[in-house]
């Protein structure tokens, strides 16, 4: 397939970064979350990057309409001439009907909408195993990837520690938001008969072998 344009929908731990980035090095399309675009063009100090900044540095969110700025910007870079998978945008309704203008304009159209879909109880599992690194930030997970030496990192000795959105109680409101703000995209993309749910319960490549029939490769 040529020119993937792809957007994954899932709750935060369902694995959406992972299979993107095998899409990724499958299509050669570039791979685009809205946190890397926030970090480049604030870092860069481009004229939308000094406007987030300045909510960011607020503790407020990013508008909608300067995301969306931000994500049509991106995907007018040569590396996303082969396609794009978008992880993490469009979050709300408003953003998706921004997104299919832009794309309209440039005479282009999603090939798939993937829903990576996995029960609440193994996201809160997965998520709330977790363990980072205080000093080189490495990841671990007490089930799946536990360290050689409890709270040590194998890598660097530095002390583990679970981030405070890794917490069962903080899991469970991330779940919330993400299935309140969801719902109306589910909605939106399988009317237009491009939503494509996918279990994403198993191994990486048992996933990986569902995303790609999920597009048709």
């Amino acid at each position: 397939m040529v020119g993937i344009r792809v957007v994954l929908l899932g709750p935060p731990g369902a694995g959406k970064g992972t299979q993107a980035k095998l899409l990724q090095e499958r299509f050669e399309a570039c791979q685009i979350s809205t946190g890397d675009i926030l970090r480049q063009a604030v870092s860069e100090h481009t004229t939308l990057g000094k406007q987030a900044a300045g909510y960011i540095s607020r503790g407020a969110l990013v508008p909608d309409d300067l995301i969306v700025k931000m994500v049509g910007e991106r995907l007018q870079a040569k590396d996303c001439e082969k396609g794009f998978l978008l992880d993490g945008f469009p979050r709300t309704l408003g953003q998706a009907q921004s997104l299919e203008r832009i794309l309209q304009e440039r005479g282009l159209a999603l090939d798939a909408v993937l829903s990576i879909e996995v029960p609440q109880q193994l996201i809160i599992e997965r998520l709330a195993g977790r363990r980072t690194c205080r000093g080189c930030g490495s990841l671990y997970h007490l089930a799946f990837d536990p360290p050689k030496s409890d709270n040590v990192c194998d890598r660097c000795g530095g002390e583990l520690y679970q981030r405070e959105d890794d917490r069962e109680e903080t899991i469970k409101t991330r779940l919330s938001v993400y299935e309140n703000q969801t719902a109306p995209l589910i909605h939106y993309y399988r009317e237009r008969g491009i939503l494509k749910p996918v279990d994403g319960v198993g191994t990486v490549d048992e996933i990986r072998r569902r995303v790609l029939q999920a597009v048709g490769a």
